[in-house]
Protein backbone atom coordinates (compact mmCIF):
# COMPACT_ATOMS: atom_id res chain seq x y z
CA UNK A 1 0.00 0.00 0.00
CA UNK A 2 1.35 3.43 -0.96
CA UNK A 3 2.16 5.55 2.09
CA UNK A 4 0.29 8.84 2.40
CA UNK A 5 1.96 11.33 0.08
CA UNK A 6 1.80 15.10 0.42
CA UNK A 7 3.02 17.81 -1.93
CA UNK A 8 3.20 21.60 -1.64
CA UNK A 9 2.82 23.31 -5.00
CA UNK A 10 4.32 26.60 -6.09
CA UNK A 11 2.75 28.95 -8.67
CA UNK A 12 5.32 27.78 -11.21
CA UNK A 13 4.02 24.20 -10.89
CA UNK A 14 0.97 25.36 -12.83
CA UNK A 15 2.47 28.00 -15.11
CA UNK A 16 5.67 26.22 -16.19
CA UNK A 17 5.63 25.80 -19.98
CA UNK A 18 7.31 22.40 -19.61
CA UNK A 19 4.09 20.81 -18.28
CA UNK A 20 2.34 21.52 -21.59
CA UNK A 21 1.95 18.78 -24.16
CA UNK A 22 2.46 19.49 -27.84
CA UNK A 23 -0.18 21.85 -29.20
CA UNK A 24 -1.75 22.29 -25.76
CA UNK A 25 -2.71 25.70 -24.42
CA UNK A 26 -1.51 26.80 -21.00
CA UNK A 27 -5.07 26.72 -19.66
CA UNK A 28 -5.63 23.17 -20.93
CA UNK A 29 -2.35 22.07 -19.32
CA UNK A 30 -3.48 23.52 -15.99
CA UNK A 31 -6.85 21.79 -16.28
CA UNK A 32 -5.14 18.46 -17.08
CA UNK A 33 -2.84 18.85 -14.07
CA UNK A 34 -5.79 19.58 -11.80
CA UNK A 35 -7.61 16.52 -13.17
CA UNK A 36 -4.57 14.42 -12.24
CA UNK A 37 -4.47 15.95 -8.77
CA UNK A 38 -8.19 15.19 -8.33
CA UNK A 39 -7.76 11.56 -9.42
CA UNK A 40 -4.75 11.14 -7.12
CA UNK A 41 -6.75 12.56 -4.22
CA UNK A 42 -9.75 10.30 -4.81
CA UNK A 43 -7.90 7.09 -5.62
CA UNK A 44 -4.67 7.37 -3.60
CA UNK A 45 -5.49 10.01 -0.95
CA UNK A 46 -2.54 12.09 -2.15
CA UNK A 47 -2.76 15.56 -0.67
CA UNK A 48 -1.72 18.62 -2.68
CA UNK A 49 -1.34 21.77 -0.59
CA UNK A 50 -0.84 25.45 -1.36
CA UNK A 51 -0.20 28.33 1.06
CA UNK A 52 -2.83 31.12 0.87
CA UNK A 53 -0.17 33.62 -0.20
CA UNK A 54 0.74 31.43 -3.17
CA UNK A 55 -2.93 30.74 -3.94
CA UNK A 56 -3.55 34.49 -4.10
CA UNK A 57 -0.59 34.97 -6.43
CA UNK A 58 -1.64 32.06 -8.66
CA UNK A 59 -5.29 33.08 -8.99
CA UNK A 60 -4.29 36.66 -9.78
CA UNK A 61 -2.10 35.45 -12.65
CA UNK A 62 -4.77 33.05 -13.90
CA UNK A 63 -7.36 35.83 -13.96
CA UNK A 64 -4.94 38.00 -15.92
CA UNK A 65 -4.69 35.12 -18.40
CA UNK A 66 -8.50 35.09 -18.69
CA UNK A 67 -8.88 31.49 -17.51
CA UNK A 68 -12.32 29.93 -17.40
CA UNK A 69 -14.12 29.98 -14.03
CA UNK A 70 -14.00 26.17 -13.99
CA UNK A 71 -10.26 26.37 -13.31
CA UNK A 72 -10.87 28.32 -10.10
CA UNK A 73 -13.54 25.84 -8.96
CA UNK A 74 -11.07 22.99 -9.50
CA UNK A 75 -8.37 24.84 -7.57
CA UNK A 76 -10.72 25.39 -4.64
CA UNK A 77 -11.89 21.78 -4.70
CA UNK A 78 -8.66 19.81 -5.06
CA UNK A 79 -5.94 21.96 -3.51
CA UNK A 80 -5.78 22.25 0.27
CA UNK A 81 -5.09 25.83 1.31
CA UNK A 82 -3.11 25.94 4.53
CA UNK A 83 -1.02 28.58 6.24
CA UNK A 84 2.34 27.31 7.50
CA UNK A 85 2.70 27.14 11.28
CA UNK A 86 5.49 29.70 11.23
CA UNK A 87 5.80 29.88 15.04
CA UNK A 88 5.99 26.10 15.44
CA UNK A 89 8.22 24.91 12.60
CA UNK A 90 11.85 24.77 13.71
CA UNK A 91 14.52 25.77 11.18
CA UNK A 92 18.17 24.92 11.98
CA UNK A 93 20.29 28.00 12.60
CA UNK A 94 22.83 26.82 10.00
CA UNK A 95 20.21 27.45 7.30
CA UNK A 96 19.77 31.05 8.49
CA UNK A 97 23.57 31.46 8.57
CA UNK A 98 23.85 30.16 4.98
CA UNK A 99 21.06 32.48 3.87
CA UNK A 100 22.76 35.53 5.44
CA UNK A 101 26.09 34.60 3.85
CA UNK A 102 24.42 34.08 0.47
CA UNK A 103 22.68 37.47 0.65
CA UNK A 104 25.95 39.18 1.63
CA UNK A 105 27.77 37.59 -1.31
CA UNK A 106 24.98 38.60 -3.66
CA UNK A 107 25.11 42.21 -2.47
CA UNK A 108 28.83 42.22 -3.26
CA UNK A 109 28.09 40.81 -6.73
CA UNK A 110 25.44 43.47 -7.26
CA UNK A 111 27.93 46.20 -6.38
CA UNK A 112 30.44 44.78 -8.88
CA UNK A 113 27.74 44.74 -11.57
CA UNK A 114 27.00 48.43 -10.88
CA UNK A 115 30.71 49.28 -10.92
CA UNK A 116 31.18 47.61 -14.31
CA UNK A 117 28.22 49.54 -15.72
CA UNK A 118 29.73 52.84 -14.56
CA UNK A 119 33.12 51.95 -16.03
CA UNK A 120 31.48 51.05 -19.32
CA UNK A 121 29.71 54.42 -19.35
CA UNK A 122 32.98 56.20 -18.60
CA UNK A 123 34.86 54.33 -21.37
CA UNK A 124 32.24 55.24 -23.96
CA UNK A 125 32.30 58.86 -22.85
CA UNK A 126 36.09 59.06 -23.23
CA UNK A 127 36.02 57.51 -26.70
CA UNK A 128 33.21 59.84 -27.81
CA UNK A 129 31.06 56.77 -28.32
CA UNK A 130 27.31 57.12 -28.32
CA UNK A 131 25.89 56.46 -24.89
CA UNK A 132 22.39 54.97 -24.95
CA UNK A 133 21.10 55.27 -21.42
CA UNK A 134 18.12 52.94 -21.92
CA UNK A 135 20.36 50.12 -23.20
CA UNK A 136 22.80 50.52 -20.31
CA UNK A 137 19.99 50.63 -17.74
CA UNK A 138 18.35 47.53 -19.25
CA UNK A 139 21.64 45.64 -19.20
CA UNK A 140 22.36 46.76 -15.64
CA UNK A 141 18.92 45.67 -14.42
CA UNK A 142 19.22 42.23 -16.02
CA UNK A 143 22.67 41.53 -14.59
CA UNK A 144 21.80 43.04 -11.21
CA UNK A 145 18.63 40.91 -10.97
CA UNK A 146 20.62 37.78 -11.87
CA UNK A 147 23.24 38.55 -9.25
CA UNK A 148 20.81 39.28 -6.42
CA UNK A 149 17.68 37.22 -7.10
CA UNK A 150 18.40 34.17 -9.24
CA UNK A 151 18.56 30.97 -7.19
CA UNK A 152 17.49 32.52 -3.89
CA UNK A 153 14.34 32.61 -1.77
CA UNK A 154 13.27 36.22 -2.15
CA UNK A 155 9.58 36.46 -1.27
CA UNK A 156 7.05 35.58 1.42
CA UNK A 157 5.47 33.12 -1.03
CA UNK A 158 8.75 31.26 -1.46
CA UNK A 159 9.28 31.00 2.29
CA UNK A 160 5.68 29.88 2.89
CA UNK A 161 6.23 27.00 0.44
CA UNK A 162 9.33 25.80 2.30
CA UNK A 163 7.95 26.18 5.82
CA UNK A 164 4.66 24.45 4.96
CA UNK A 165 6.49 21.56 3.28
CA UNK A 166 8.75 21.24 6.34
CA UNK A 167 5.70 21.20 8.62
CA UNK A 168 3.89 18.54 6.57
CA UNK A 169 7.01 16.53 5.65
CA UNK A 170 5.87 17.05 2.06
CA UNK A 171 7.55 17.22 -1.30
CA UNK A 172 7.98 20.61 -2.95
CA UNK A 173 6.78 21.00 -6.55
CA UNK A 174 8.24 24.00 -8.35
CA UNK A 175 10.13 25.28 -11.37
CA UNK A 176 11.70 28.07 -9.30
CA UNK A 177 15.47 27.68 -9.04
CA UNK A 178 15.62 29.40 -5.65
CA UNK A 179 12.96 27.19 -4.07
CA UNK A 180 14.62 24.07 -5.51
CA UNK A 181 17.98 25.11 -4.07
CA UNK A 182 16.64 25.88 -0.63
CA UNK A 183 14.38 22.82 -0.54
CA UNK A 184 17.55 20.75 -0.53
CA UNK A 185 19.00 22.83 2.31
CA UNK A 186 15.77 22.31 4.27
CA UNK A 187 16.11 18.55 3.71
CA UNK A 188 12.93 18.43 1.64
CA UNK A 189 12.05 16.26 -1.31
CA UNK A 190 12.17 18.34 -4.50
CA UNK A 191 10.12 17.63 -7.62
CA UNK A 192 10.65 19.81 -10.65
CA UNK A 193 7.30 21.01 -11.99
CA UNK A 194 7.78 19.44 -15.42
CA UNK A 195 8.15 15.96 -13.84
CA UNK A 196 5.20 16.16 -11.44
CA UNK A 197 2.42 15.04 -13.84
CA UNK A 198 4.46 11.96 -14.82
CA UNK A 199 5.10 11.20 -11.14
CA UNK A 200 1.38 11.24 -10.36
CA UNK A 201 0.59 9.09 -13.40
CA UNK A 202 3.21 6.55 -12.27
CA UNK A 203 1.67 6.37 -8.79
CA UNK A 204 -1.74 5.76 -10.34
CA UNK A 205 -0.41 3.15 -12.78
CA UNK A 206 1.38 1.20 -10.05
CA UNK A 207 -1.52 1.15 -7.66
CA UNK A 208 -3.99 0.15 -10.37
CA UNK A 209 -1.60 -2.52 -11.62
CA UNK A 210 -1.15 -4.01 -8.15
CA UNK A 211 -4.91 -4.31 -7.78
CA UNK A 212 -5.44 -6.33 -10.93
Amino acid sequence: MLAKQRFVLDTSAFLCDMIREEGESKEDAIRRLLDLIATARLELNIGCYIPPSVYKELTRLLRQMGCDEEIFVMLDTWLVRKNPSSYEVKIPSIIIEEFILDVRNRIDKGLRVAEKALRKLEEKSHTDGEVKADELISELREKYRAALRRGIVDSKEDLDILVLAKELDAGVVTADEGILNWSEKFGLRCIEAEHFPALIREYLRKVKGSGE
